[in-house]
Order: structure tokens, then sequence, then C-alpha cells
């Protein structure tokens, strides 16, 4: 046998062997037993027995044994064929970390939980094996300080935001809740009354003294501040068994919950924080529901103790020996969400709405923690843009308890949710939320590279900066100054449209990859997100007052931006238009003796026939003029015509271009009363037509104060048409004449000692605070049409009298309506609301003053014919006769506010519908 092996460096030369010797069976396993003597050497089979592969490379080099033939070729083969392996082991290595440095790593050291790795390499990202402070994803189970967050780069993601901790703590979610409570009584009413202890232990015992002077007993429920997973958590009826020393919350206990095949149950929400500035929040359309292992029975003294029956926490059930690990989604101690939706439908329970209010109490919840989140976040976050990507997301678990009338009652908040799979159903619901939340943050590994670069150029345009030095402003000219203003306002503009473009992508991306979640905030239902972004204010105003009025305006802008992307590109192209006319402006006061501003040019001549529009008669042709910035009769004044427009014509008799400033938008112009390409430029001058010559009024030195004169004039003639027409304006009752709707409200205000209290009952207490806005709004919507008409302008929110009317009625709604409310009293209080003028910058003359006081007047009566309507109507349904108590609004013919007469249909129907058919004033 030894005369038939080859020497050989490598067991592949075995393999090769001459395959004539069939006689010989030689296999790997009789092999291995014979090499495997000497482990630590490479032994191979030579003449002189076993020997190491080193000795016979020696003498294969130095001499040729007796009676051996070699092949040269083999052995220098069989020598190469390791060293390329290494060569191909080393490349695959090395392309294997190439590809593990262009994949999305993410750093999991902080996490226990094996679903969240998983999910992790599912989505195709890459785990760190050390706790790498410059990975795309960082995923911690506890609590992270603020300066790791200061740390991160842009391109990073880390689960936590700082200062979610006012609403995850027990203690700082009933405090920061009962602020918000005493600001909005009407809409924070959904999380148990409870007190903070010690401070708030006199509170309760004066409270369990009216229950004992009541003759009632209630059942309280007592909390670590910050505990979790039920720890600590126990019952009692009586205040003397409650701890006074230590930091617990008392709530009181739902003692009428809902059942679910007789247990009492809590749910387990989980919602997705993607970002605070601005807010959005996505709601996971799956979760658990957690059950009790004991049948519930209302709590008394002999069950008081059994804390099985009584709390659903999963920590404190799994330890029962009645815990039933289910086999589905809808058996056992712990079910699905969809099942639990399914077995409400079945019994006929209105899920749609259960799960609208749930929704309405996360994104108030969160509205609680806005300036808090916010705040901290920008702390650790300076200088970050607005649209730039948030580096942090958090993923909540709200515990919710519905009660009988399927009422949600908001219990806590859990910041780090347990992620643990011990049974299927966790693994279900877990994965897909996990896995959902990663596609939704849309991480990218392009946006390291992208945040390299950007740094790159941001420390350049910090370098290439001019310094400004002191005193700079005082000696500049006036060309300077404005040019200084329109780049400002450019710049502004610039940002804007960047805010826009970033947040129609996001939204976007958001729409393709969300999977399972829905977003609630902010929403698409416009009269919800008006309501949610008056609550942002408010939470700001309770938490944040000195920030307050800053905050409102970037909140308008973050989430009731009405700009569209084509809008900020026009006024970006405005302002570029004013800077050129301004740069032409300086060339030709160079080339003139006389530098002064852009003055008059062809007014029309005395044998123009004026129009028989009294509009008209003002003004009839100017070919080029210039309005001060931001003034909203620019476009009424400015008239850029061009052949074939529909507002530049040509007189029979002079044969003059005439321009209609208040016949509609110029053909010149964009809506907004921005330059149009082919429109006539500065320093066109009039026509001639008919061989006849116009009188022009060429570029001279006609003062600023000409032009401001006459745009003066004008708006004081148009704010006494508005006042004109408000005055015109009544509040019609239906089914009957304006006669009879004054002599309603006469017999309305000389018995008003005894309707007073009936009004402010009806007024203050019954209607809500989106009623009463309805009310309100059935004269600002006709408002709006007067100006529309009356100014002819298309949009009215830019007009400065608009302005001025909508603080007007937002005072009116002041604090749950007691604004308007303070109307009616006879005292020096009547005219609080003229105390919003007083305290601003911005003057109003006596007309704009009147109009508010008439707005105000129509806002009186418009709620006196709502409140005589709804009585009459509560009367007749009731088969009664009619009594002058109450109504709702709205219609209108020609202009006079006029309200829908009753039908047979129910209260709720007719009110909807009511407040629904506010119509324009043509």
């Amino acid at each position: 046998m030894s005369g038939n092996l080859k020497h050989s460096t490598s067991m592949s030369s075995l393999a090769s062997m001459d395959k004539g010797n069939s006689n010989e069976d030689i296999t790997l396993s009789s092999l291995h037993s014979q090499f495997s003597r000497k482990p630590s050497a490479n032994m191979v089979l030579g003449t002189n027995g076993l020997s190491s592969a080193n000795s016979v490379d020696d003498k294969a080099r130095n001499r040729r044994p007796v009676g051996d033939k070699i092949d040269l070729t083999r052995t220098k083969s069989d020598q190469e064929r390791p060293e390329e392996d290494d060569r191909r082991s080393r490349g695959q290595a090395k392309a294997k970390r190439k590809r593990k440095r262009n994949m999305i790593t993410a750093n999991l050291t902080g996490t226990r939980y094996e679903v969240i790795r998983q999910m992790v390499e599912h989505v195709g990202f890459s785990i760190s094996r050390d706790d790498d402070p410059a990975a795309f994803l960082i995923w911690n189970d506890t609590f992270v300080s603020s300066e790791r967050i200061s740390d991160l780069k842009p391109y990073q993601r880390i689960n936590h935001f700082a200062g979610m901790g006012e609403v995850t703590r027990k203690d700082s979610l009933a405090r920061n809740m009962m602020k918000m409570a005493k600001a909005s009584p009407d809409e924070y009413n959904f999380c148990p009354r409870t007190w903070i202890l010690p401070a708030d232990f006199n509170a309760i015992q004066n409270y369990m003294k009216d229950l004992k002077a009541h003759k009632k007993n209630k059942t309280f429920i007592i909390k670590p501040s910050n505990g979790a997973q039920g720890h600590g958590i126990s019952l009692c009826r009586n205040i003397d068994k409650i701890p006074t020393t230590e930091n617990f919350i008392v709530q009181e206990y739902m003692d009428k919950p809902l059942l679910l095949d007789g247990y009492k149950f809590d749910l387990r929400i989980y919602v997705l924080v993607s970002s605070c500035d601005p807010l959005r929040l996505f709601l996971f359309n799956d979760g658990l529901v957690r059950m009790s292992t004991e049948k519930y029975l209302p709590p008394a003294e002999n069950n008081i103790s059994h804390l099985y029956m009584h709390l659903t926490n999963y920590s404190v059930n799994k330890h029962n020996e009645f815990y039933e690990k289910g086999t589905s989604m809808d058996s056992g101690s712990k079910r699905s969400i969809k099942s639990l939706n399914e077995h409400l439908r079945r019994n006929d329970y209105d899920v749609s709405l259960l799960w609208r209010n749930i929704s309405d109490m996360i994104v108030k919840t969160m509205i609680v923690s806005e300036p808090h989140i916010l705040h901290a976040y920008r702390m650790c976050r300076p200088g970050a843009s607005p649209c730039s990507d948030s580096v942090c997301f958090e993923v909540l678990g709200f515990d919710v308890m519905i009660d009988r009338k399927m009422r949600p009652w908001l219990l806590e908040i859990n910041r780090s949710p347990s992620f643990g799979t011990d049974e299927k159903i966790d693994f279900d619901i877990k994965s897909a939320l996990i896995e959902d939340t990663l596609r939704l943050l849309n991480i990218k590994m392009s946006d390291k590279k992208k945040n390299m670069n950007a740094q790159k150029m941001e420390a350049q345009k910090r370098l290439f900066r001019p310094t400004k030095r002191a005193g700079e402003d005082v000696n500049m000219s006036e060309y300077e100054r404005q040019r200084a203003s329109i780049e400002r306002r450019k710049d502004e503009l610039k940002e804007l449209l960047q805010r826009v473009k970033k947040a129609g992508v996001r939204e976007e991306y958001e729409n393709r990859n969300r999977g399972r979640f829905i977003r609630i905030f902010p929403t698409d239902d416009k009269a919800r997100q008006e309501r949610y972004i008056h609550l942002l204010e408010t939470a700001f105003t309770t938490f944040m007052a000195g920030r307050a009025p800053s905050m409102h305006k970037e909140i308008q802008l973050s989430y009731n931006n009405k700009l569209k992307e084509s809008d900020i590109l026009d006024m970006i192209a405005e302002c570029e238009v004013d800077e050129q006319q301004g740069r032409m402006a300086l060339i030709d006061g160079k080339r003139g003796p006389a530098r002064g501003p852009k003055p008059l040019v062809s007014m029309p001549s005395s044998d123009v026939v004026p129009s028989t529009d009294k509009e008209d008669e003002d003004m009839e042709e100017m070919s080029e003029s210039i309005s001060p910035p931001g003034s909203p009769y620019r476009n009424a004044i400015v008239n850029r015509s061009r052949p074939g427009s529909v507002n530049s014509r040509v007189s029979n008799r002079t044969g003059s271009v005439l321009s209609r400033p208040n016949s509609g938008v110029n053909q010149g112009q964009g809506q907004l009363g921005r330059p149009v390409s082919g429109t006539a430029g500065p320093g066109s001058r009039s026509r001639q037509a008919g061989g006849q010559k116009f009188t022009h009024i060429h570029k001279s030195n006609v003062d600023d104060s000409f032009l401001t004169n006459i745009i003066r004039e004008r708006e004081d003639e148009l704010t006494k048409r508005t006042l004109q027409a408000l005055n015109d304006m009544r509040i019609k009752f239906p089914g009957k004449s304006d006669q009879e709707a004054d002599i309603i409200l006469d017999k309305l205000y000389e018995n008003w000692k005894f309707h007073k209290p009936r009004i402010a009952s009806y007024w203050l207490v019954k209607l809500d605070s989106i009623k009463r806005r309805k009310v309100i709004d059935i004269v600002r919507s006709n408002v709006r049409a007067v100006l529309q008409r009356t100014w002819r302008v298309p949009d009215v929110d830019n007009l400065p009298i608009y302005r001025v009317f909508s603080r007007v009625f937002n005072r009116l709604l002041w604090s749950h309506g007691q604004g308007l409310w303070n109307c009616f009293a006879t005292s020096g209080n009547s005219a609080s609301w003229e105390t919003i003028f007083s305290k601003s910058t911005d003057a109003i003359d006596e007309n704009e003053l009147n109009c508010c006081r008439r707005i105000v007047q129509l806002c009186k009566d418009c709620l006196l014919i709502v409140y005589q309507f709804a009585a009459e109507a509560k009367t007749a349904s009731q088969g009664g006769t009619e009594r002058d108590i109450d109504p709702p609004p709205t219609q209108r013919s020609d202009s006079k506010l006029s309200l829908v007469p009753p039908n047979t249909q129910t209260m709720s129907q007719r009110y909807s519908k009511l407040y629904a058919r506010t119509e324009a004033l043509s």
C-alpha cells in the first residue's frame, strides 16, 4: 500500500491516487483513524511510515527516496491549492466585511427581547456585536439620557424621547391632566379622578368626608408613582389605610367595567410617535386584550384583596393557576383586539365610535406631552432644521379600560412596553408592530453621506458668511434696507418651501409604508384637526406661557399651513421682481438728476367719461404704480395690463386704457396679485389710439405720501361700505318676517332678567365648544362673504380688516364662550372685547371699530335667535306650547342671516344638519 501512495501535503491528494489500483479500498475514515494519533501535526503517509508534513517537505527537497516515483507536476499544484483557498477565503471575508459596512447597522445591546433582533434582521439591518455609538438604529429598553440624544448624528435613530416621562410616570400624568382639565374641562374628562400623595392628602380627606356626608362609599386603587407590571398595587375603601408619607397615586376604582365572558379586561394599545417636531402619531390596528383570571364581582370587603379579580396585569395573573394560554386569537386569558372588535360587533356595539373615541383620547394625551417633549428635544438638538428628520421615536403602550357605557378611560402609559413573547399571540402582534415601525422610520444608507455633505455645506456657509459690524444698519441707504428686507423674506419663503416639500415627501412615504399603522395626528378631518390645533395652543399656553405667542404662530405654520408649493414659488418670484424693480429704480435714479419713488404714469385726462360703477370713479387707469409692500390693495391699484386682457379696455371716446381695479382678478397678475410673464413692467406708458395723444405724467418726483394717501382713502371708503353692509345684515328667524324676528329680539331684551339664567345655561353649559364655534361661524361665514363682495378679492384671509375681525371672533369664544356672554353684561364688561386692541400695537380706526361692534351685536342676536329656535323646537316636539327660550342656525337669503325651519327629525339629526348648512353670501 505504501508503494502506491504519492507524497502529498494535503488530504486532497489522497483522493487523486492512481485509479488503476482497485485492490486497495482506502476510505477517509480509515485515514482519519490512522492520522488521529498526532492531531497537533499535519501528518502524511510516506515510505518510512508516519512523519510530519514539514519533514516530508524537507526530504522531498533534499533527496529523492529510493524506489519512489514523484510526480513533480501534481505536487506543485497540490502545494499551490491551499494558497488559492486561503486567498479565496480572505477575499470572501473582505467582501463580507464590505457588505456589512454598506448595511444599516443596529445597536441592540440595550434590549433583551429576541423578537426585536429577529425583526431587525428580517428588514435587512445588520446587528452590531458591540455597543456601537455610530449605529443607524439604537434600541434600549430603559430610559435614555439627554446627553446621548445630543451626541446622535442626524442619520441615527433612537427609540426614546427626552421628556416623555411627563406622561409615562403616573404622578406626572395625573398632574398634567389636571392642569389641562382646568383649561379645557370638556375635552379632558377621560381619566379617573386622581390624587397625588402626599401632596393631595388633605384633598382626598375632604373628599372622603363629603362621601360620608352623602352616605356614599367608594373604592380606591393605590399605585406607586413610578411602578410597573402591577407591583405595589392594592385596593382599599378606608382612607386611613392609605400611606401618607410615600409617593403614591390614588385613583377612584372603576367598579362598572365592561366584561368579557364575565371577566374584567383592559386593552394594551400600541402607539408610535415618529416625530415631535412636528408631532406625528400612528395607532397600531391590533393589540392585546388582557383579562383577569377570576370572575368579576363588584368590590366589597370580602373580595377587595382578590387581585386576580380586580387587576388585569399579565405579570400578576400569569401566576394564577387558572391562567389560560390561548390556542388562538380569541381564546385564553390574553386575546387580540381584533377578536374583541368582532365580539362587540356580534353584540351590536358601535365599534367605530369606540375607536374614534380611543384615538381622540390618545391624541389629546399626546398633546399634553407635546410642550414638554418639544422643549426637551430642542434643548438636546439645538440648531436642528425644522424640516429635518427626528432622531427620536418611541413605541408607547396605552392601557385603556372600557366601562359598561362603552366609554374609554385612560389608566396609564408605558414608555417601555414589554416585547416578551411567552405566547404565540404575543409574537404575532409584537413582531408585526416592530416590523412596521422599522419600515416607517425610513432609515436609509444614503442618510449618512447626505449628513456629511450637509455638515460641510453648513461649515462653508458659516466660513464665508459676511461679518456684520456695529452700526452698519444706521448707515444703510434706503435701497440697501429694502434689499435686505427682500432677502430676509426670500430666505423665509425658501425655508417654508423646503418644509412644505419635506412634509409632502414624508406624507407620501408614510401612506405607502405605514403597514398596519393608522395615522391619527395630523388627521385629514379638518374639523377635528382645527380642534386639535386649538388644544395644542391651549397646552402651550398652560405649560409654557412665556413662549406661547411664538409657539402659536409655529403651530399654525406646522399644522395649518394652507400655502401650496406653487404659491410659495410665486411669492419667491414676486420678491425677485421687487428686487429687480428696486435695482432698476436705483439705476434710473443715478441716470437722472432726481431720485425718489416711482411716480404715477398716464393719469386719465379730464375728457374721459368715467364708468357708471361707483367703485370705478376713484381710479380709472394707473399704468404704473407701486403700493407699499404687503398692501392687500395692490391688486386693486397696480395695473400691469397687456393686450387682450379682460380688465384692459379702450374707451370708444378717448381711446385711453382704463383699468377696473375692483372688477376681478387682473389678467396680468396671479391670483394673489403676483406678476405674470407677459405683463407690462414698470415704466410702461399709455398707448395712443385713433391718432389722439394723451396727457402723460412722466417719471418725476412724486412723493410716497401721495400714493399712500390714495390707498388710505380707498381703504377708508371700502371700510365704510363694509360697515354699511354689516348694518344692513339681519338675523332671520325661520318662518317669520324680519319685523317678527325684531319683535322676538326686543322681547328677549325686555325680559332679560327672566331669560338670562336660561340663556347662560344654554350657551355656557349645554353647548359644547364645537357647537359654540358653529354659532359664531354663522356670522363669520357671512362676514367673509360681505368682504369678498365689497373688496372684490377671492381670498379675504390676507385682508388686514379680516384679521381684525378674526381677533374679535376668537375673543368671543374665549374661555368656553365667556367672551360673548360678557358682552351681554350691562356694566363696563360689555366692551371687554375691545381690550384686545388696547394691548395691540396695530392701529384701528373708528370705522373698523364700528364694524367690530356691529359684528359683536350680530353674534349676540344670532345666539338669541338660536336659543329661541331651539326652545320652540323642543316645545313642539314635546307637544307643548311655545315658549321664548332658544335655537340653531344657518342659511341666508340675500344679505340676511336665516335659519332652517324645523322638521320631524330627531333633535340631534336636526342640529347636525342645521349647523352644516351655513352658506356664503351671494
